[in-house]
């Protein structure tokens, strides 16, 4: 008997053990299709020569079809999304889903068929049920006509037919629920859809009779379609011959004559052809420039350890060092060995510049991958990698992923950010990923930054990674002059609703005048955080998580940046009907009007999650940005990080302490890696640049700091800080949430699931809580948190999964992170 593991997209279930019917291979990484209790699913194999053990079920179920010829993912990927999933505690069919492209997995469903004895079926159900009802005989007669009906589809199939009776769909479902009850029909599972969703196009090519001479019974179309065909031997595109006016009926006649054939070609989606790449000529940097002594110096470092086996290392280079310069020769000397090259960014608004970069330099051999694509698109550049049709690939987070073979050299680009951690199961870290990844390879994993995480920075300190320096601007440019403005003088002076102080509003003016391009920053969107009546003192409040309704003016509207909830901006207060309503607090919106008052000449653009929406609007903008069309950029930190416009002289940070009130240790090292990376931005060309900062804590270290740029003073200071307190990077953390309708429920189910994790402890690692999270209502559900933290990380990861094992009840409600960014 012949067993495999198979992984299948459920949350939180394990692998799953099948048997293998006697003559079918399933190789390790291949989709097939099993049964989960009463449903079909698709699952991956991901152990081939599985064995029994004390896990193994007493009866297993056997493997009902095998999708693929081949293996579908690589050992490596797969290999990949089982560490994922064992680290980060997730399911490794989740974790597998992150990995497969569009269309990878076909859709579980349920059919309703009529019962197998349906007669016998039908004469019962008449004893038991009115099946006179027009609604029971509709279904039937539906079920007789077509046979099996996917039951999603019945209640649209039977309102169409129903004509002099009620036919909603709550009856249809009671109707439905009747007939199974009564057995006169059942459900079946099934799986649908298609395993390969690439696009095919009707190709028309002539037939060897098409070039003999004999053609006088031709028509004067067909004659004229066989004089294109045979123009073109290899054929054409069936709609180039109906732009000619050639159209179906003609290429018909032509097949049946024996003159021609149809074939179906699969056509690549290419999203740098269709722009949805987001990749811009203007914002692409020129193509290896010369080096400057300090990258010569970190390619003299690099490059030898190319194909040398797995060697980790962070490239330290302050902004405008050219760390791209040297990610681009370092790709090049990948190539040149036959391996190939993986490069994370943080988002997919910095693929614009990159992408057309590698692009250039590269031409085809580059693929992208990010959800900014289309799933067409996202499914062709995925199998154009697996084909070994790509050398280079860039993407976010997922990318990590992709199933390209031979990996010799792993970037993560500004390894610091928190967007490469993923907020929603799988809760992995990309660049973490990325490190396993290029270790399972044998690759140089690169990881680039001009404020490193402390995570990272520690590794690079004690010498784990090898640490690379680059100290100076390109051409030995300055870094920007960063000036403070204490807000609160300006508020003594000028009322508290000030926005842009005289001194950001003198500069921006100046900067116009000077003809240069300015940049204006504010991290929260929205035109003010809330609205607060003047009357009784209530704030708008989301009835489904405990935070303050955004203002968004534009659109009339408050928002819950948290679930979505959206209600039309009101005109009086809710609670007492008084129409004193003020807007508290300023958001990107808000910001944007105060630049145009400043500037009524300026041509502004705001950049923020509110204006991005529409796919390849980031790239569009920044692209008009980087040609001069717009002269002052507003925007959250999307417009902060990455981007490389020499034109930019100013840089204005409003509320620069916006992230210092946030109830997490980690709130300096990410305002000081904010304002930091900001005020990068300015005087990357041949004018130096200026950052103002605007702040009511104008003392404070990490803002200081970061004005002066002073990133190791920062980092002993921050280290010396979390040692003290027990934090990462000197301990890790898991953060376990427990969600309930009730907070007294949640409340009771945390205080067991604590006390089973300290009974598993055995004082290796602690366990914090469990107290309501600061967040402490979201999506219509209370919050309750616990942390474990320790130095040891397996013991940690192993109780967590023990405990949970043993309340099973409570595995919808849980959330566990390990290694958390966001304490909330």
């Amino acid at each position: 008997m012949r067993l495999v593991r198979v992984a299948v997209p459920v949350p939180g279930l394990g692998l799953l053990t099948y048997r293998l019917p006697d003559g079918v291979q399933a190789p390790r990484g291949t989709r097939v299709v099993v049964q989960v209790g009463p449903r079909k699913v698709t699952g991956l194999v991901t152990h081939d020569n599985a064995l029994l053990d004390d896990e193994t079920p007493a009866r297993l179920r056997d493997i009902l079809e095998v999708l693929d010829d081949v293996t579908f993912l690589p050992e490596e990927v797969v290999d990949l999304a089982l560490w994922v999933g064992d680290y980060y505690l997730a399911g490794p069919g989740e974790v597998i889903s992150s990995a497969m492209p569009p269309k990878g997995w076909l859709r579980s469903d349920m059919t309703l068929a009529l019962a197998d004895d349906a007669a016998d079926a039908e004469r019962h159900a008449a004893r038991e049920l009115p099946l006179d009802q027009p609604v029971d005989e509709a279904i039937l007669d539906l079920l007789r006509e077509k046979g099996p009906v996917l039951r999603r589809q019945v209640a649209r199939a039977v309102a169409t037919r129903a004509k002099g009776f009620d036919a909603t769909p709550e009856i249809i479902s009671r109707a439905v629920r009747r007939l199974l009850k009564a057995g006169t029909v059942r459900l079946q599972p099934v799986v649908t859809g298609k395993a390969d969703a690439s696009r095919k196009q009707r190709w028309i090519r002539p037939t060897a009779a098409a070039f003999e001479p004999a053609t006088a019974r031709l028509g004067a179309k067909q004659a004229a379609a066989i004089a294109v065909l045979v123009g073109t031997p290899e054929g054409m595109d069936a709609s180039v011959l109906r732009d000619q006016g050639i159209g179906s009926e003609v290429v018909r006649r032509l097949v049946a004559m024996g003159l021609a054939q149809v074939e179906w070609r699969a056509v690549a989606r290419d999203p740098f052809a269709s722009g949805s790449a987001g990749t811009s000529e203007v914002l692409a940097a020129p193509l290896f420039l010369p080096v400057t002594p300090e990258q010569a110096d970190a390619l003299a470092v690099l490059e030898p350890l190319i194909g040398q086996g797995f060697h980790p290392a962070l490239l330290h280079g302050v902004t405008g060092s050219g760390k791209t310069q040297v990610y681009l020769r370092l790709a090049r000397a990948a190539l040149t060995q036959e391996r190939g090259v993986l490069l994370l960014v943080p988002e997919i608004a910095l693929t614009s510049a990159v992408a057309s970069l590698f692009r250039r330099a590269f031409g085809e051999r580059v693929a992208i991958q990010h959800s900014g694509l289309s799933d067409g698109e996202r499914y062709d550049q995925w199998h154009r990698i697996r084909r070994g049709e790509v050398d280079i690939v860039i993407g976010t987070r997922s990318a990590v992923f992709a199933p390209l073979p031979r990996l010799g050299l792993v970037i993560v680009d500004e390894e610091h950010d928190t967007a490469y951690k993923q907020e929603e199961s799988p809760r992995y870290h990309g660049r973490d990923a990325a490190m396993v990844r290029a270790r399972d390879a044998g690759a140089l994993a690169l990881l680039g930054s001009a404020t490193p995480s402390l995570e990272t920075w520690r590794h690079a300190a004690e010498g784990r990674y090898r640490l690379v320096r680059m100290r100076e601007r390109v051409n030995n440019r300055p870094l920007a002059e960063v000036r403070t403005v204490d807000m609160r003088d300006v508020f003594a002076h000028e009322g508290p609703d000030v926005v842009l102080s005289p001194t950001l509003r003198d500069a921006l003016q100046a900067c116009l005048a000077r003809r240069e391009l300015a940049m204006v920053l504010l991290n929260r969107r929205g035109y003010a955080p809330s609205l607060l009546c003047r009357g009784c003192g209530n704030t708008a409040e989301c009835p489904n998580c405990a935070v303050t309704l955004t203002v968004h003016r534009r659109a009339a509207q408050v928002r819950c940046h948290y679930c979505g909830y959206a209600a039309p901006l009101p005109e009086a207060c809710p609670s007492c009907r008084g129409e004193f309503l003020e807007y508290t607090g300023i958001g990107t919106e808000r910001v944007e009007q105060e630049v145009h008052a400043a500037c009524p000449d300026a041509r502004i653009a705001r950049v923020d999650r509110d204006t991005m929406q529409r796919r390849g609007a980031i790239g569009a903008v920044l692209g008009r940005f980087a040609a001069r069309e717009i002269d002052i950029l507003v925007g959250t930190q999307m417009i902060a990080k990455g981007h490389d416009f020499p034109q930019v002289t100013l840089v204005g940070v409003v509320s620069a302490d916006i992230g210092l009130g946030v109830a997490d240790f980690r709130a300096a090292e990410r305002t000081f890696q904010l304002l930091t990376q900001v005020a990068g931005r300015a005087g990357r060309g041949d004018v130096r640049g200026e950052a103002i900062v605007q702040t009511l804590h104008p003392h404070h270290y990490a803002i200081g700091m970061a004005s002066r740029q002073a990133y190791d003073e920062f980092v002993e200071r921050e280290l010396e800080f979390r040692e003290r307190m027990r934090y990462p990077p000197w301990l890790s953390l898991i953060n376990i949430v427990v969600r309930h309708e009730s907070l007294a429920t949640a409340l009771r189910e945390a205080g067991v699931l604590a006390e089973r994790l300290r009974s598993l402890a055995a004082e290796r690692f602690g366990v914090l809580g469990p107290a309501p999270a600061p967040l402490g209502r979201l999506r219509g559900e209370s919050r309750v948190q616990l942390f474990l933290k320790g130095r040891d990380r397996a013991a940690m990861r192993q109780s967590t999964r023990q405990a949970l094992a043993a309340m099973p009840s409570l595995h919808k409600h849980v959330t566990v992170d390990v290694d958390p960014l966001s304490m909330l």
